[in-house]
């Protein structure tokens, strides 16, 4: 049986249940529209699996309480996931909507009403929360599963195209690419080659829209107004110089121009950042080069995949 949304619910005030709406609409990086959780933190939806509610039925029969969806302040519940057991870090697919899980249960400090008039809560141990990476509406019945794609953010840095005088034909590129390796735009700026704005729209598409992979497009030669490697340095805690390395080296062998690329690219928290050239034609060919290693690389990155020096590794 595939898994599927059994209730949408939503409360306006915290600390109380909600009610089953059957259908609604999620806002990326907010929440369910509407619901008092909603809001810009990790914990902006909360899931609850049926099987979770149905463990709580007979001890609430017992106090005189018919407990049903929304009563312990999920606002999904879902059938056919065992929620809890998925670790942080997991895509799950929900209607039209994209969800990031970033926590497994939680600690009630003030406890909620169903505790106070049951005397326990199953939320706090089966209870998951997710934020929202692509919005949109949702209703009982959707179907639910976990997402093995990559979220994907684009910058494009140009201050002919951020002021409406350049088509953006390279970000185009890159959405035609990145479907290859199960990647899904979420998001994309088109920005003037300014070093402040470009790190601030990193640091943001990263650490608030939950991108996992960043690619930028453009600013990464010699002109004073290139400055996307340096935007890239600012926000990147880890460098991962083999993949800059590899696109120079390889386009080199098509233009010796390539060898006067600054492109850097690097880790932020559990996302990748690459750096790519401004021409449509260098993009193509620059991420046809690094795009096989791509989804290995975040597996890692993410935690979900086996180490780097295994099986492909001819050198023994």
């Amino acid at each position: 049986m595939s898994a599927k949304i059994a209730a949408v619910c939503i409360s306006k005030m915290k600390g109380v249940r909600k009610e089953n709406i059957g259908e609604a609409k999620l806002i990326p990086n907010w929440g369910m529209e509407g619901d008092a959780h909603a809001g810009k933190w990790h914990r902006q939806i909360s899931l609850l699996g049926i099987d979770s509610i149905e463990k709580m039925r007979e001890i609430g029969r017992q106090k005189g309480l018919e407990l049903v969806p929304g009563d312990f302040a999920e606002n999904l519940t879902t059938e056919g996931l065992e929620l809890f057991k998925l670790p942080v870090g997991t895509y799950l697919k929900a209607g039209e909507t994209l969800l990031e899980i970033t926590q497994i249960g939680k600690s009630c400090h003030h406890h909620c009403e169903i505790f106070k008039q049951v005397g326990q809560c199953v939320m706090p141990k089966e209870g998951i929360f997710a934020r929202v990476l692509i919005g949109g509406n949702i209703k009982a019945e959707d179907p639910i599963a976990i997402w093995q794609g990559i979220p994907v953010g684009i910058i494009t840095a140009s201050d002919k195209g951020s002021r409406g005088e350049r088509e953006d034909l390279s970000a185009k590129e890159i959405e035609k690419l990145v479907p290859d390796i199960g990647g899904q735009v979420i998001d994309y700026r088109l920005l003037p080659d300014d070093q402040d704005i470009l790190a601030t729209a990193m640091t943001e598409m990263v650490d608030q829209l939950g991108v996992g992979l960043l690619l930028t497009t453009g600013g990464t030669g010699f002109s004073q107004r290139d400055v996307t490697p340096e935007a890239t340095l600012r926000v990147i805690e880890r460098a991962v110089p083999g993949l800059p390395e590899a696109m120079r080296r390889e386009s080199f062998a098509i233009s010796p121009r390539a060898m006067l690329s600054r492109a850097v690219a690097g880790i932020r928290g559990k996302c990748l950042i690459v750096n790519l050239p401004g021409s449509p034609k260098a993009v193509r060919e620059c991420l046809q080069i690094i795009l096989p290693v791509l989804p290995h690389a975040l597996e890692i990155l993410r935690g979900t995949g086996g180490e780097c020096g295994q099986a492909t590794d001819k050198r023994a």
